[in-house]
Formats: structure tokens, C-alpha cells, sequence
């Protein structure tokens, strides 16, 4: 496994992306997109050389991201590592005493392709993926 992408948890993806690309030099590499099981649009953004980074805005209260923006505004909210085989990865994590959070499931970021989220020891929440596909690639 490796890591794909960091997810950002963000209050408006327009105002974010702005400084992204201001400040560090990133760019949109998708348009944004509407996950509606997680209740978020997400955009990705690259830059030469770098790790990817997704932008994660909550659409209302009842998303999982909410509490993420709640406060300080958002933040950091998973790592989300690209692995071999979805499942293997799962049954081989779960072996390591963590958590699943949510089973394999079609992520619309990823072109409806299976992801899921476990929850690692130190408190973080990985996303799983074992897709190079994207939604509404620029």
C-alpha cells in the first residue's frame, strides 16, 4: 500500500482551493464532485512532483465531514492509501485490530469504483482504494 491522496476537510472548496493553488501551487485535476452516500463534494487537486490532495466540503449536517469543520473550520480528515486488492487489504488490516468504518462501497469520486474507511489505532481514518480512476477528470 501506499498513500494516494490526503483528504482536507474544508468549509467551501472554492475559497480552499484558492489558497491551495495561491499559496502552494496546486491546481484542479478534477471538477468538483457530489458523493451523495457520504454527503460531501470533493475536488481533487495536483501539482508536479507532490501527493494529491482532496478537498472534502460537507453538504449539510448530516454528513460525515461535518464534524471535521465543526470549530477550527476543518482539517486534516484521512490518508487514503491506493492498495493491490480492496479486500485483502481489509481482512489483512482488520488482522491488525483496526476498525472498519465503512465496508467497501462505490465511491462517485472514483468513477463508482469500491472504496472503504477504517480507522486506525492513532486516530486517523484511512480510506481504501485500489482505483487509479477519477470523476470528472479536467
Amino acid at each position: 500500500m501506499h498513500i494516494d491522496h490526503i483528504g482536507i476537510a474544508v468549509r467551501s472548496i472554492e475559497a480552499s482551493r484558492k489558497i491551495w493553488e495561491e499559496s502552494f501551487g496546486y491546481e484542479p485535476m478534477t471538477e468538483i464532485v457530489e458523493n451523495s452516500r457520504q454527503r460531501v463534494k470533493v475536488q481533487f487537486l495536483k501539482k508536479a512532483d507532490s501527493i494529491t490532495i482532496k478537498l472534502i466540503e460537507p453538504i449539510d449536517e448530516k454528513s460525515v465531514a461535518f464534524p471535521a469543520i465543526q470549530g477550527g473550520g476543518g482539517g486534516l480528515h484521512h490518508l487514503c492509501f491506493k492498495c493491490d486488492d480492496l479486500e485483502s487489504s481489509i481482512v489483512f488490516l482488520r488482522s491488525k485490530g483496526l476498525r472498519i468504518l465503512t465496508e467497501p462501497q462505490p465511491g462517485e469520486a472514483f468513477e463508482n469504483e469500491n472504496i472503504a474507511f477504517v480507522y486506525a489505532k492513532m486516530g486517523l481514518n484511512i480510506e481504501l482504494i485500489d482505483t487509479d480512476k477519477r470523476a470528472g477528470l479536467l
